[in-house]
């Protein structure tokens, strides 16, 4: 038998831990200063004793639930117009007090490092900070972390929109979610969840990726895994001695040292499928939204015809997990990247292009086209300002049914008409136009053969002639078809044309699924 003064010890121990347990919890997402959606069934959640009676006061609500055998409880609101601030009581065993609590629009930012890049990092970057007083947008930056299960928590907390708090946050989402707050007049909440250089099925779910498709991904991804010990062996053994050889010997040169390598991917890798959705996308779900905006793509580039099939699973298999089939869902195109082609040939990217194109089959999407934006030497164009005001015209238009010009001009169809080309052309917005009327380029044409030479075309309505003496038989028009294509064909509306091509012939990336 234990001497008595241990015995008191270990009751005092179950004691406190029994309180501990006992007390009403919340996660990082239900917090003080956060905003929960309007006009929907808002959630609020977190964990209790099992069999505990846990309710939720706001706004002369009462909702009341009680925990399960494993101690978690929800609890559904009935839907509140946009407004506050509120307070928030949930009282268990425990009472826990959030303040400054508000209902408006809220968006998820997701992507690679295009959204993660931060107002500090965008163009006017002071002039930005120093001005983003907006209390009633609210910023949550999830923290980054990887699973190989879905969570049920993130980590991170709600703040008010404010010189501090935006610095860091995301510039397209801080620039989309300023946007909307503007034009709508309600408080929007904005939830970045996004990595530097992920993949899509990073953030994609394991039932989506169960698909035979997605075959070949998993067997690479096997043989990443089961390689990873002899990878990292390798990595300490060899590479990064070499490297710091390297190091060493630049230094004593004068010269810049090379960047330290990157480390071999593992079982935890951001880039592994699923990975991020179970850290990253799973543990928000519980909570409506009023839909989503994504910057992402230059990680896929390399496999664009199997993003095609790729993202749209992506953006349905989200719709899918919150329970909302057809929240909204907007997308950033890739812009203008590398040295300009001085001849028309394949791209990679601009397979990409088209890959994201393609989604907009789905309903309640819209694409925000970059191609003139983009930076031929800097993967981060620093223009977010206008990525973000392009995303939110196409959300004003298509989510909040808005009558404004919402999207870039789209190809249609073309017909052939003896030696030209017409090409039709949808959301021209008060008419086809060049800066400064100036001729349109960016087009190249091709007959059987499939060899494209630059092309003459010349606006006609909401279309475009397109030509070429070299080419007298024409089968197929390309528009802006290369990584950073020299284009200048936009709306009336200000909205550079999306890169296209008529034909279907197989490109830099079909072989690599």
């Amino acid at each position: 038998m234990p001497p008595p003064r241990l015995i008191v010890v270990l009751v005092a121990v179950s004691c406190l831990a029994s309180t501990v347990h006992a007390d009403v919890t919340l996660p990082a997402l239900i917090g003080s200063n956060m905003v929960l959606q309007q006009g929907a069934a808002a959630c609020v959640w977190g964990t209790a004793d099992a069999g505990e009676k846990v309710t939720v006061e706001v706004c002369a609500q009462k909702v009341a639930a009680t925990a399960d055998d494993a101690g978690e409880w929800k609890v559904k609101l009935q839907p509140i117009k946009a407004g506050g601030p509120f307070d928030m009581t949930i009282t268990g065993k425990n009472s826990i007090k959030l303040e400054n609590v508000m209902f408006g629009e809220v968006w998820i930012c997701s992507g690679q490092s295009n959204m993660a890049m931060s107002v500090h990092g965008s163009y006017n970057a002071f002039g930005e900070e120093l001005e983003a007083n907006y209390p009633n947008i609210r910023l949550f930056s999830v923290g980054r972390v990887t699973s190989d299960t879905p969570l049920d928590q993130v980590k991170g907390r709600w703040a008010p929109c404010s010189p501090d708090t935006v610095k860091y946050f995301s510039a397209v989402g801080y620039f989309f979610g300023r946007k909307i707050h503007q034009e709508l007049g309600v408080p929007v909440g904005l939830i970045n969840t996004s990595w530097g250089g992920t993949p899509a099925e990073a953030w994609t779910s394991a039932e989506t990726l169960a698909d035979d498709y997605y075959t070949p991904l998993h067997e690479r991804w096997t043989a990443i895994i089961d390689g990873y010990p002899e990878a990292v062996k390798k990595y300490n053994e060899e590479t990064i001695p070499a490297w710091k050889e390297a190091v060493a010997k630049a230094k004593a040169e004068g010269e810049t040292p090379p960047r330290r390598p990157y480390a071999p991917q593992g079982p935890s890798s951001p880039h592994r499928p699923s990975n991020l959705y179970n850290a990253m996308i799973a543990p928000l779900l519980n909570s409506p939204i009023a839909g989503a905006i994504w910057y992402q793509g230059e990680s896929n580039a390399g496999r664009a015809y199997q993003y095609r099939k790729l993202f749209s699973d992506m953006i349905q298999d989200w719709r899918a997990k919150w329970g909302q089939p057809e929240f909204p869902f907007f997308f950033v195109q890739l812009a203008n990247f590398t040295a300009v082609a001085p001849q028309p040939g394949e791209s990679a990217w601009a397979e990409l292009r088209e890959a994201q194109n393609m989604a907009l089959a789905l309903p309640k999407t819209g694409m925000a086209v970059i191609i003139e934006i983009g930076e031929a030497t800097n993967i981060h164009p620093k223009n977010k300002q206008a990525v973000g005001k392009r995303l939110a015209m196409a959300a004003l238009g298509v989510a909040y049914g808005k009558d404004v010009a919402w999207s870039s001009p789209l190809y249609d169809s073309m017909c052939i008409e003896g030696d030209k080309v017409r090409i039709k052309l949808k959301h021209a917005f008060d008419g086809l136009t060049t800066p400064n009327c100036a001729p349109v380029n960016g087009f190249a044409i091709a007959g059987v053969d499939r060899k494209f030479y630059w092309a003459d075309a010349k606006i006609e309505g909401d279309g475009v002639v397109v030509w070429s003496k070299t080419v007298p038989k024409p089968v197929a028009v390309r528009y802006g078809w290369s990584n950073n294509p020299v284009c200048n064909l936009y709306n009336g509306a200000g909205l550079p044309a999306s890169p296209f091509r008529t034909d279907t012939w197989p490109g830099l990336t079909i072989n690599n699924q």
